[in-house]
């Protein structure tokens, strides 16, 4: 074991990814077998770490084990170096199972010996900008982009995708400048798969901000009072009455609640209907409930109570009154014995086993006298069952055919909040509508998997003869490369894989508050996938594309160095020191800006230098000079310096004032007499869209892992200006992404989280 475990940290394996799969038998032989039939071809170690992502990416991927070997030995000959390649190879051995595989054609379409340079991508970025540039300069930026992307992808079949959107992101910019304010009037588009009813874009909210799309008429709402306009309510000969009544006490205030479980933490799909709950009432001067629905004392928390309540606020929304369904507790217990006496509940006998599913067996006691039910059910209350020995069932049946849905069941574990005084607990089917009942609310607003319990919900609140608000429905928001299934989470966690609920690579709230998504853009992502009916599938880009909108405009800039170069200024005094003023918003300097040092001795980035010369490059180079952002200054290679093993260790230039020096091609960030500090950058947590369909993924979710997904520099380089910055706090790193300052930071040293990259090539800014 402990020798697998060195084999798969040798070829790029995190130690916690390898121990993790070494815990899959299945996935452990194969990627062993993958490893060992590579080393066959280059040695022992000649299995890099680029290999040895491939390998792993194949093998958790294949589905065909007589492939691997052929798999393997493309990959240990670098026929195959890229994802792409190897989707285009797993796709191929797929489509021709029978032997033997036609090499030539394997070969063509898998884009073997294929390379696509950068100044390819950046010639046919250039062609495709020249023949739209007349419609681009007209329509700037409400222009299709993704015309771009695919007229310069069809040219370059096996380029990277994400370097051509960065060379199509810089050459508008460079074509159109920064977006003005009408650029940013964003017209409608829809982008839709009928057959998935998949949406990235919807049309009807599109440039509408939430509260635009839930103010008065837009929903198509009933009016408060009267619920008796709306397509399936059901109407009693009590119905206006009770109309009347709640009328009275609301005044015609719409009311809605925001009712989470408090059993696990907030992800991005609770955003969306924390959006809708607290935004509907809002944007129509009504007031909305944060409400507990604590009817399970198993698994309630209080850190989740907390937790929950912190997240509604963050998104800034304050609720009208914080409730729980606890609070209720006798009132349900009464109209529980109310629905026995006006016989529709009796009480059961049949174990959980036997009620599981939409074929259960009738119940034998469903016909049992009505007083009878009430002495057992006062039974129940007074502890003298057993858990799982007796249910209340209610006499009904659900949309999606199930009978009988229990109201009631017994648990001897105390609850936070009553404590030992109640044994027996409602369930959800029993407590929602009833609650909703007694707090008046106007607009249950609830996920399209609910729609098969709304008959119920009429069915109950008539049956005990109380007001019956309307349930509406909306489809529910989820995102790919992702899971925020609670059990999941905590097989994540339990695993090692993430820290803890709010680990940056999970979609929780808290995961993406420590990761440095502003709360303003969660609720623009929400607006922007829109109030739709279908359930909405989106990928995570759009919502980083939310978070960058914001941080933009509310992030200040400082300079950061990752990978560290040292640079000596020879032609400056041991001494020198120039204060050198670095604006917090270029594009806007009445933001203000802060002062940070230049010295003889800076550090810039090692990719920012470059021995040889190559087409394209801008940077510096011993023949090219580079200008360093902000400083005034152009510095030339007088002298590079290596260690015994070759690499670049440091250089020592020469700088000349940029006002009488050669205007340069580009200007570089630097740092000098910078803070250490810990940088965490992060990618997908998983390598498949759905980890959880085992079409996409067979072995199951926690096979998927993306063995990159997180990766620590613990000594970066940051200029001094963010040494007083606190936890949450965000900054823009010059020309290399949105940083969160995170909770383990010590006075000692500052821990940065990367939130998002820059929409632009870092490397040609």
């Amino acid at each position: 074991m402990e020798d697998t475990l060195k084999l798969f940290t040798s070829v790029g394996l995190s130690e916690q990814k390898a121990k993790e799969t070494l815990r899959n038998d299945a996935l452990s032989s194969s990627f062993k077998e993958a490893i060992t039939q590579a080393q066959r071809v280059h040695g022992a170690s000649g299995v890099d770490k680029a290999m040895g992502v491939l390998l792993y990416s194949m093998t958790s991927r294949l589905r065909d084990p007589k492939r691997l070997v052929f798999l393997s030995d493309c990959i240990a000959q670098r026929k195959l170096c890229t994802e792409l390649q190897l989707a285009a190879a797993l796709d191929f051995v797929k489509s021709h199972p029978q032997d033997p595989i036609n090499q030539k054609e394997f070969d063509e379409a898998c884009g073997v010996g294929v390379v696509i340079t950068p100044e390819q991508i950046e010639d046919a970025v250039e062609a495709v900008m020249k023949k739209h540039k007349e419609q681009l300069l007209k329509e700037r930026y409400h222009f299709n982009m993704g015309l771009l992307m695919a007229e310069a992808r069809s040219a370059l079949k096996w380029a990277d995708g994400k370097v051509i959107k960065n060379e199509v992101d810089l050459q508008v910019l460079h074509l159109l400048g920064p977006k003005t304010e009408a650029d940013l009037e964003k017209k409608a588009k829809v982008s839709q798969r009928s057959s998935t009813k998949i949406f990235i874009y919807v049309n009807s909210v599109e440039g509408k901000s939430l509260m635009e799309q839930l103010k008065g008429e837009a929903l198509k709402f009933h009016k408060p009072g009267e619920n008796f306009t709306s397509e399936g309510y059901v109407v009693t000969q009590n119905t206006m009455k009770l109309l009347a009544k709640h009328l009275e006490i609301t005044g015609g205030q719409i009311r809605t609640r925001f009712p989470p479980e408090p059993n696990g933490i907030l992800h991005i799909g609770h955003a969306k209907a924390i959006n809708f709950n607290f935004g509907y009432a809002k944007a129509n001067n009504g007031i909305c409930f944060l409400r507990y629905d604590d009817t399970n004392p198993e698994k309630e928390e209080e850190k989740y109570f907390t937790a929950i309540k912190d997240m509604v606020e963050w998104l800034g929304y304050k609720p009208y009154a914080i409730t729980h369904a606890s609070d209720n507790f006798q009132q349900l217990y009464d109209l529980a014995v109310e629905l026995i006496r006006r016989g529709h509940a009796y009480i059961c006998h049949q174990k959980g086993e036997e009620l599981k599913g939409h074929n259960a067996p009738p119940s034998p006691w469903r016909d049992r006298a009505t007083e009878e039910s009430l002495v057992l059910f006062e039974r129940m209350k007074k502890g003298l069952f057993a858990e799982g020995e007796a249910t209340l069932r209610m006499k009904m049946v659900m949309e999606d055919g199930k009978m009988d849905p229990v109201a009631y069941r017994i648990k001897y574990t105390p609850h936070h909040r009553t404590g030992d005084e109640w044994c027996i607990y409602p369930t959800y089917d029993f407590t929602h509508c009833l609650c909703d009942s007694i707090e008046n609310i106007t607009h249950s607003l609830c996920t399209k998997e609910f729609q098969a319990r709304r008959s119920s919900y009429y069915w109950l609140c008539n049956a005990v003869d109380v007001y019956c608000p309307v349930q509406w429905e909306y489809g529910r928001l989820n995102l790919t490369y992702t899971v925020v299934s609670k059990r999941k989470i905590i097989k994540l966690v339990e695993t090692g894989v993430v820290r803890d609920w709010d680990d940056p690579r999970l979609f929780t709230l808290t995961a993406l508050r420590r990761r440095g998504f502003p709360p303003e853009a969660i609720n623009n992502f929400c607006a922007r996938v829109g109030v739709t009916v279908s359930q909405t599938t989106t990928e995570p880009h759009l919502l980083e594309s939310c978070v960058r909108d914001v941080l933009n405009d509310t992030a200040p800039r400082a300079m950061a160095v990752l990978e560290p170069l040292k640079v000596t200024i020879t032609n400056l005094p041991d001494n020198f020191k120039s204060d050198i003023r670095v604006p917090n918003f270029p594009a806007s300097e009445s933001k203000g800006s802060h002062t940070v040092q230049l010295t003889r001795s800076i550090f810039i980035e090692q990719s920012d230098f470059r021995e040889v010369m190559e087409k394209g490059y801008k940077r510096l180079t011993a023949e090219q000079p580079v200008g360093l952002r902000h400083a005034g200054y152009v510095i030339s290679v007088q002298k590079v310096i290596k260690d015994s093993q070759g690499k670049v260790v440091e250089l020592e230039v020469t700088c000349t004032t940029s006002d009488t020096a050669e205007r340069p091609k580009a200007f570089i960030h630097w740092v000098s007499e910078p803070l250490v500090c810990e940088v965490r950058l992060y990618e997908r947590l998983f390598l498949h869209k759905n980890p959880e369909d085992p079409s996409e993924v067979p072995k199951g979710f926690l096979s998927d892992i993306n063995p990159n997904s997180l990766q620590v520099i613990s000594s970066a380089l940051v200029d001094t200006s963010v040494r007083g910055a606190k936890v949450f706090d965000k900054f823009q790193f010059e020309r290399v992404g949105y940083f969160s300052l995170d909770p383990d930071s010590t006075a000692d040293k500052l821990v940065f989280n990367r939130t998002v990259t820059l929409k632009e090539d870092p490397g040609k800014i």
